[in-house]
């Protein structure tokens, strides 16, 4: 299907200040889902694959072991998840995903970056529509055959293989990835995840260019700025000036 799809991997940061955000942003995620599912990866899938991610972004090994203590010892921040869609610069659509002790100001904080870069924010539903929320998972390989064999014993619904250059995607519903996961890890033990994630995909891009593109680019800025914003998905398709 050819699908193009946002790696969860961070840009590299440029600042200490923008490696800090990308430090606490994933220390926040680490501390909610081992609250949420347990702080034993064994058990608790997500957190495994969040944890070899973080890892992998360089994530220093005293935040994630702070964010694990602080789940393990009960209280703490109650954070809640929030979720906001709209349409970005250019026409785009946008789907902003939040961890947050005060949906209040996030919505605001929010709100504000879409009426400073002329964007506009939807209603639930608005953007989430075109898009598919799917499990992804990427490794070099080139035995799709093998794969989709092992993930239809496993009993999981996958939605699309992707063959490429050497590198499989596996594409599944997002309810699927627990099971798509440790499907792959027991039938290919050394497996090296690339990607390894739920992901909103887009089924369709909108061309962004221009002042279009300069503005979307600041409004990505702004909301990756925000301490409660984990992550941002778009399906704009920006075009270089000439």
């Amino acid at each position: 299907m050819g699908r193009a799809f946002q790696n969860r991997k961070e840009s590299m940061a440029k600042t200490a200040d923008a490696k800090t955000r990308v430090y606490s942003k994933y220390g926040r995620e680490i501390y909610v889902c081992a609250k949420n599912g347990g702080v034993d990866p064994h058990a608790n899938l997500s957190l495994r694959g969040l944890l070899e991610r973080a890892k992998k972004d360089q994530v220093p090994a005293h935040v994630i072991e702070r964010a694990l203590e602080k789940a393990s010892g009960g209280g703490g921040e109650d954070f809640a998840t929030a979720r906001y869609e709209g349409f970005g610069p250019g026409s785009c659509m946008v789907i902003i995903e939040c961890l947050t002790d005060n949906p209040n100001r996030t919505f605001g904080d929010v709100r504000g970056c879409f009426t400073k870069t002329g964007a506009k924010i939807g209603t639930p539903g608005s953007a989430s529509h075109m898009f598919d929320h799917c499990a992804i998972f990427s490794f070099a390989g080139r035995d799709d055959e093998a794969v989709l064999e092992a993930l239809v014993e496993a009993d999981v619904d996958v939605t699309d293989i992707e063959n490429e250059d050497g590198q499989l995607t596996i594409f599944a519903p997002h309810i699927e990835y627990a099971k798509a996961r440790q499907a792959l890890i027991d039938a290919f033990s050394e497996l090296d995840f690339d990607t390894d994630d739920i992901q909103f995909v887009p089924q369709t891009t909108t061309p962004v260019e221009g002042e279009n593109a300069q503005q979307l680019e600041k409004f990505l800025n702004m909301l990756n700025d925000l301490d409660d914003v984990q992550r941002v998905f778009h399906n704009a398709e920006i075009e270089e000036s000439e």
